[in-house]
């Protein structure tokens, strides 16, 4: 079973920027695609952005062109570069992993609070 778990949350203020990482780990495993999704107080959970296994990219229309994801395939790591931080991006962020076999994996959620 793969295992992933975040890292890189934190509190910023407006305007900030904050790097939040996700590894992958486990027995032999293949990635389609990972991302992130996030989780506001008393909010559904949405997509934020995802990346798959060949590199193409999709945003939030609320993230795009402050945020980046990127991914390294032979690490099993995904990367969320967020910038110019509003306070409406306060969530709980979640890595997930789409895997042969398995579905969609999630991490347990790293909590990003963007306050002055």
């Amino acid at each position: 079973q793969v295992q992933l778990v975040e890292s890189g949350g934190g509190l910023v203020q407006p305007g900030g920027s904050l790097r939040l990482s996700c590894v992958g780990s486990g027995s032999t495993f293949t990635i389609y695609h990972m991302g992130w999704h996030r989780q506001a107080p008393g909010k559904q959970r949405e997509l934020v952005a995802l990346i798959t296994k060949n590199g193409n990219r999709n945003y939030a229309d609320s993230v795009k062109g402050r945020f980046t994801i990127s991914t390294d395939n032979a690490k099993n790591t995904v990367d969320l570069e967020m910038n110019s931080l509003k306070p409406e991006d306060t969530a709980v962020y979640y890595c997930y992993a789409n895997v042969l076999g398995q579905g969609d994996i999630w991490g347990k959620g790293t909590l990003v609070t963007v306050s002055s």
